[in-house]
């Protein structure tokens, strides 16, 4: 995708954080906008409808973890890539920014070719393939290629990453996916993310797909169940 059809918004109350991270990133050539607050960043992704927010944690008026449950409830912003943007690095905030929806965490100060190297990576996830593009297990349909999960004929809305987590252990019932790998596959390499981050986005899909689909493999990984015998 070219970077000026890329369309990035930038959520900090701190005018020279938008400043610095949005001129970096317009010498990419992105499509840049900004919000000082959790309020405009909610108005403004609905009006723009981005492929990328950065969004800072701590905010007047509204925090980045309600702003990003907020983004998630409009059904046109489900699959926007949403990264905060923060100096907090403890794992309780970023469990709860992965608990609101979020994808990923980018810690500030960051030098602007790391930024840049990290933005590519996270743009790198838009990109979708078209094999194995509908999978049926069940009563759950996956459409990988329109992004929707049906339960029952009911559709179910989830967010980026756990839409990726279940297409993985989906793709092949009863297959013990190690952690390693499910990392690997659904958060990239490149890509640095807590110990529980795993767990987290599991127990989401728990609650919303079923309990007895998922299967924990204690200290290797998880599995995906059929209930049909």
């Amino acid at each position: 995708m070219n970077p000026k059809d890329i369309k990035i918004l930038l959520v900090d109350d701190e005018p020279d954080i938008l400043e610095i991270v949005g001129y970096n990133l317009k010498k990419e050539g992105y499509d840049i906008y900004t919000a000082k607050n959790g309020n405009e960043a909610v108005e403004t992704a609905q009006n723009i409808v981005p492929n990328l927010i950065l969004m800072d944690v701590m905010m007047p008026e509204m925090d980045g973890i309600e702003a990003c449950e907020k983004i998630r409830e409009f059904k046109e912003l489900q699959d926007v890539i949403i990264a905060f943007f923060t100096a907090r690095g403890e794992d309780y905030s970023q469990v709860a920014g992965f608990d609101a929806g979020a994808d990923d965490y980018i810690t500030k100060p960051v030098k602007p070719k790391v930024l840049i190297s990290k933005v590519k990576s996270l743009l790198r996830r838009l990109k979708t393939t078209d094999n194995e593009s509908l999978i049926k297990v069940d009563s759950i349909s996956v459409n990988r290629e329109k992004y929707l999960i049906t339960k029952d004929g009911v559709d179910i809305s989830l967010p980026r990453k756990e839409f990726e987590l279940l297409s993985l252990l989906i793709s092949n019932p009863g297959k013990v996916f190690k952690r390693e790998e499910i990392l690997g596959a659904v958060w990239g390499s490149d890509v640095v993310v807590g110990g529980r981050t795993i767990d987290v986005h599991i127990r989401k899909l728990r609650e919303k797909i079923g309990d007895d689909h998922f299967k924990t493999i204690k200290g290797v990984g998880y599995k995906f169940i059929s209930l049909k015998k």
